[in-house]
Order: structure tokens, then sequence, then C-alpha cells
């Protein structure tokens, strides 16, 4: 398989890890677009959010739930955080596995983009 994130999460590509279990994987982004800005990626290869089968519901949970506590962990949860998931090429989505920016750190506006 030709995928970046797969790559990652396999180790052939360094990343700065923040998290790890055996569901997920989190690492910071290597192009930030806030002083806060980790990506979290399922271990387990779906394209995007189209993809998602009832199967994948608790993954996303907790996908989630580990968003809040990776934002508690870089200081932003009080603050406020983005969690964003760019689906399709012209929502911006540039590798196709699923992933979530988790964002923080500064004021962002509404709307997006």
């Amino acid at each position: 398989m030709d995928c970046l994130f797969c790559k990652i999460v396999a180790g052939q590509i360094p990343s700065t890890k923040v998290y790890e279990d055996e569901y997920i994987y989190a690492f910071e982004d290597i192009n930030p677009e806030a002083p806060v800005h980790v990506v979290i990626i399922p271990k387990e290869h779906i394209a995007s959010i189209k993809e998602l089968k009832e199967e994948h519901k608790a993954l996303i949970g907790h996908i989630h739930y580990m968003a809040n506590v990776i934002a508690k962990e870089k200081g932003i949860y009080d603050d406020g955080f983005r969690i964003v998931s760019n689906t399709g090429e012209k929502a911006g989505q540039t590798v196709f596995h699923l992933h979530f920016h988790l964002l923080g750190g500064r004021e962002f506006r509404w709307p997006p983009g």
C-alpha cells in the first residue's frame, strides 16, 4: 500500500509521536497551522469519513475521546480547540487515510477556509 499515514504507523516514515495505542496513532503535523497541531489517525486504513461503517463507531468515539485527552496534555483544553476532518479533494483532503486535525493555541475564525 502506498499510503503516507500507513507508512507512518508502520514506522517507515519518521514522525513525532504524541500518542499511540492498539487502535490509533497521533503525531505532530509537519506543517502546523496552529501552535498545537496534532494529527490523529486510526491504524486501520480507512480512506475517509465516507468509508466508515457501523463497526467503526467505537473507533471514532475513541479518537474524539483521545483528542480531549491530548488537548489537556497540550494545554489547549481550557481555552478551546478545533477538531477537523476534511473529506474529499474539494474539502481539502490531501491524504486519503481518515485523519483528524487537533488544532489549538490560537484564536480561530468562523466560517473556516
